[in-house]
C-alpha cells in the first residue's frame, strides 16, 4: 500500500511506502513520520492512500503512524484544496499554514497530555457561562432584523454601519441566537491588538462557550484549541485572526469578519497569500453557513457587491446612544510651515486643541501612519544616506536604541559617527515617526504621560495589552500609534484625534490609495467621542483643498465611492477585473530581467494584452533577492482552472531552461 503525503513544503504531495504493520493506521487525514532528502524527517498528513507503485523513482517508508484517527476532516481538505487552486500555491505551503507547528512526533505525547486536562478543566467549568445580554437600541434592534431577513435569501450580508454605531451588540445578539440553535460561530478581527479589548467583553457573555485563537499563542496553546475543536465538544464560539479559519468547525452556523476593509485580513508573507475575508465566505459556503460583513467604511469589492444585490446590505447610520460623530477640523500645514509656526510635526492648532483635553483630564490619540524616529538620516554635507545592504531601501533611524533598521529584512546596524563618503560628522534626520513623536511629547506638554504603540513597542501579545489595558485605566493621557490605533478600539475617555500627516496615505502609487486614506483617516476620528463627551479630530494635511480631504471631513463615503469607481472602470482595476500578480525573484538583476521579459512574452501569447510588465515593484530588492512583477488583469468571467493551468504550464516551460535554476515566481492573486 502508499500513501500520498502532503509535507511542509512548497510541493502538493509525495508518495510513501506504508509498512505492513501501518496499514491499518494510515488513512486519509492521519499524520505520519517519513524521512525527506538525504537526511530530513518531517511530519505529514496522509490525503490519499492507493496501490499505484510510482514508477522511475525510489520511494521510501513511512516511518512513524501518529494518529488512530484522523486530525484533518473532510471540509478541511475540501478547503484546503480551495485555497491552493484559487491562491495558485501548493498544498503543502497550505497545509504549513493551517496546522499548528506543535503538531510535531517529539511534542505528542507531552501535548496530548495537557491538552486532556485543559479539556477536563473546561468540562467542569462548562456550565459557568454568563451574563442576558445588554438590550438593542431601536436602531440596532432594525439593524438586526434586517440582517436576518437578509440571511433568508443572501449568504453574505454588509453591515454598513458609523463608527461607535454599536455593530459588536448586534453581533452578540447574533451570535447568541446561533448558538442557541447548536451551531459553531467564527468572529474574525483583522489584529491582535483587537482581540484584547473584545475578549473580556465576549468572555463575559459566553464564557467559557469561547475560544481564542491567533499567532501569538505558543505552540502548545495552539494545539490545545486545534484539538478542542475536533473534540466532542468544541468552543461554540471562536474568536481570532486570520489564521482561525483552518481550524476544525463541525457545525458552524455564522461567519463574522469584522472590519472586513482592513488590509491585514491579506496574508502576505509566506504562502498561501490568502484574503481571509474572502476564504471565509467560501468556508461558509461550504459549510451551509452565512457570513456578516461589518465595517464602518466598507472595501469597494465589498460594496459593489452590496450595490449590484449580490450581497445583502444593512445600514446603521446612528451612534449608540445617539453620539455626535466627532468634528473633523482640518489644518492646513502648508501655510503653518511657511509662517514657521509648526512645533515638529504639531501645529499650533493641534497643541492648543490637546492641552485643551488634558485640562479637562480627558485623554488624546495621535496618529503618525511611520514607526521608528526618522525615515532616515542624511549626512548634512554630502547628503549620504544609508541603505540597506540587502534591500532596496533607506535605513529607518530608531534613536531609543541607537540603530538605524531596515523594516523589509530586519537587518540592523549602528548609527555611524561619521560619513563614509566627505567624513563629516553631523547628520540631519528626515522625517517624523512615532518614536520622535512621543520624544516631543515631553516638551510640547510636559505634565502628560505618553504611551506608544506600534510594532517596536508590542510585539508580544502581552505587550499589546499591557499598553492597552494602562490606556483604557487612564494610566497615560496620550496614546501614540500607527495603524494599530485606528481599528475598533475603544476608550470611553478619548476626546480628541490627532492625525499628523495625512499626506503620507494620499501620496501613495497605488490605485488604492484614496479608499485606503478614506478608510484608515475615518476609522482613526472614530476613536473619538465614544461614549459622554463630543469627539474633536484635527486632520493636518498639506493638501487641504482636495477632493478626497473633503469626503473625509464630510463623511462621504458615497461620493468616494463614486469618483475612485468612475476612475477604476476606466482604467481596468477592482471590483471591474480581477489581478493577478507574478513575482520573479533572483540574485542575479540582469538574468532576472532577462527571464522576466522572457516570462512576459510567453504570458502574452496566451493572455495578450491582459498581461503588464515585466516592472521594477518600489521595493525592487528584498533579502539581496532582486524582484520583478508581472500583472494579469482578468474578467471576472474567466475560468479560475484555467487561467492557473495556463500559468503553471508557462512558469514549469520558463524554469525548465538551465539558466532559469535558482529563479523563484511566485503568484499574489488579488493583490492589496
Amino acid at each position: 500500500m502508499f500513501a500520498d503525503v502532503i509535507l511542509p513544503v512548497p510541493f502538493d504531495s509525495f508518495t510513501y511506502l506504508v509498512p505492513p504493520h501501518m496499514e491499518t493506521r494510515v488513512m486519509r487525514g492521519c499524520r505520519v513520520v517519513v524521512p525527506f532528502g538525504k537526511s530530513k524527517i518531517y511530519t505529514g498528513v496522509v490525503i490519499a492512500t492507493h496501490h499505484r507503485q510510482p514508477q522511475g523513482i525510489e520511494v521510501k517508508d513511512i516511518i512513524e503512524a501518529l494518529d488512530d484517527s484522523p486530525v484533518v476532516s473532510e471540509q478541511q481538505f475540501t478547503f484546503w484544496q480551495w485555497i491552493a487552486k484559487y491562491y495558485i500555491c501548493p498544498l503543502g505551503d497550505v497545509m504549513k499554514a493551517a496546522l499548528p507547528g506543535a503538531m510535531k512526533p517529539k511534542d505528542d505525547a507531552a501535548l496530548r497530555e495537557t491538552s486532556k486536562k485543559r479539556q477536563k478543566r473546561n468540562s467542569e467549568t462548562a456550565d459557568q457561562t454568563a451574563h442576558t445580554l445588554n438590550p438593542l437600541s431601536l436602531a440596532q434592534q432594525t439593524a438586526m432584523q434586517e440582517i436576518e431577513a437578509s440571511f433568508q435569501t443572501k449568504n453574505v450580508t454588509l453591515l454598513h454601519g458609523v463608527t461607535s454605531s454599536g455593530k459588536t451588540e448586534i453581533y452578540m445578539h447574533l451570535i447568541q441566537k446561533c448558538i442557541s440553535q447548536g451551531k459553531q460561530v467564527l468572529y474574525l478581527l483583522p489584529e491582535i491588538a483587537l482581540t484584547t479589548q473584545i475578549t473580556n467583553r465576549l468572555r463575559h457573555v459566553f464564557g467559557d462557550q469561547m475560544g481564542v485563537y491567533h499567532s501569538k499563542f505558543t505552540d502548545a496553546q495552539r494545539l490545545d484549541i486545534y484539538r478542542r475543536q475536533a473534540s466532542p465538544h468544541p468552543h461554540m464560539l471562536m474568536l481570532g485572526v486570520r489564521s482561525s479559519i483552518f481550524l476544525p468547525f463541525q457545525r458552524l452556523g455564522l461567519i463574522i469578519v469584522d472590519e472586513e476593509h482592513e488590509q491585514t485580513y491579506k496574508q502576505q508573507e509566506p504562502a498561501p497569500r490568502y484574503h481571509a475575508r474572502n476564504a471565509a465566505i467560501m468556508l461558509a459556503h461550504m459549510c451551509g453557513a452565512k457570513t456578516l460583513l461589518g465595517t464602518a467604511t466598507p472595501s469597494f469589492e465589498v460594496f459593489h457587491l452590496a450595490h449590484k444585490q449580490r450581497y445583502g446590505y444593512v445600514t446603521l447610520t446612528q451612534r449608540y446612544r445617539d453620539m455626535q460623530l466627532p468634528t473633523i477640523e482640518v489644518v492646513d500645514t502648508k501655510e503653518a510651515k511657511r509662517k514657521k509656526l509648526m512645533k515638529g510635526p504639531f501645529s499650533p492648532r493641534l497643541i492648543e486643541v490637546i492641552s485643551d483635553a488634558l485640562s479637562r483630564n480627558e485623554q488624546i490619540i495621535l496618529f503618525q501612519n511611520r514607526r521608528g524616529f526618522a525615515n532616515f538620516i542624511q549626512c548634512h554635507q554630502c547628503g549620504w544616506v544609508p541603505r540597506c545592504p540587502h534591500c532596496d531601501v533607506t535605513l529607518t533611524l530608531h534613536r531609543k536604541v541607537s540603530t538605524l533598521t531596515c523594516h523589509y529584512c530586519g537587518y540592523t546596524t549602528r548609527i555611524p559617527t561619521q560619513c563614509p563618503a566627505c567624513e563629516e560628522q553631523k547628520f540631519d534626520s528626515i522625517g517624523t515617526g512615532t518614536e520622535k513623536i512621543e520624544d516631543l511629547i515631553p516638551t510640547l506638554f510636559p505634565h502628560a504621560t505618553a504611551l506608544r504603540m506600534d510594532l517596536d513597542t508590542a510585539k508580544t501579545r502581552l505587550q499589546h495589552e499591557r499598553i492597552i489595558d494602562a490606556f483604557a485605566h487612564h494610566r497615560a493621557d496620550i496614546l501614540i500609534g500607527t495603524q494599530m490605533v485606528t481599528k475598533g478600539l475603544d476608550f470611553d475617555n478619548v476626546s480628541v484625534v490627532g492625525i499628523l500627516d495625512a499626506d503620507l496615505m494620499l501620496n501613495l502609487p497605488d490605485f488604492r490609495s484614496h479608499e485606503r486614506a478614506f478608510q484608515t483617516l475615518s476609522q482613526v476620528a472614530g476613536r473619538a467621542g465614544r461614549k459622554n463627551r463630543p469627539g474633536h479630530v484635527i486632520l493636518q494635511t498639506r493638501s487641504a483643498n482636495s477632493d478626497i480631504i473633503r469626503q473625509i471631513t464630510a463623511g462621504d463615503y458615497w461620493q468616494m465611492f463614486l469618483t475612485q469607481m468612475s476612475e477604476r472602470q476606466l482604467f481596468r482595476y477592482p471590483p471591474f477585473c480581477r489581478l493577478i500578480c507574478i513575482y520573479l525573484r533572483h540574485r542575479d538583476s540582469r538574468l532576472l530581467d532577462h527571464l522576466a521579459a522572457d516570462l512576459g512574452q510567453r504570458l502574452r501569447t496566451v493572455f495578450g494584452d491582459r498581461i503588464l510588465g515585466p516592472d521594477c515593484p518600489p521595493v525592487s530588492r528584498i533579502h539581496s533577492l532582486h524582484i520583478r512583477k508581472i500583472m494579469l488583469k482578468l474578467e471576472h468571467q474567466a475560468p479560475i482552472d484555467q487561467v492557473r493551468q495556463a500559468l503553471l504550464a508557462i512558469q514549469h516551460q520558463l524554469t525548465a531552461q538551465p539558466i532559469a535554476k535558482n529563479l523563484n515566481i511566485y503568484y499574489d492573486v488579488d493583490p492589496l
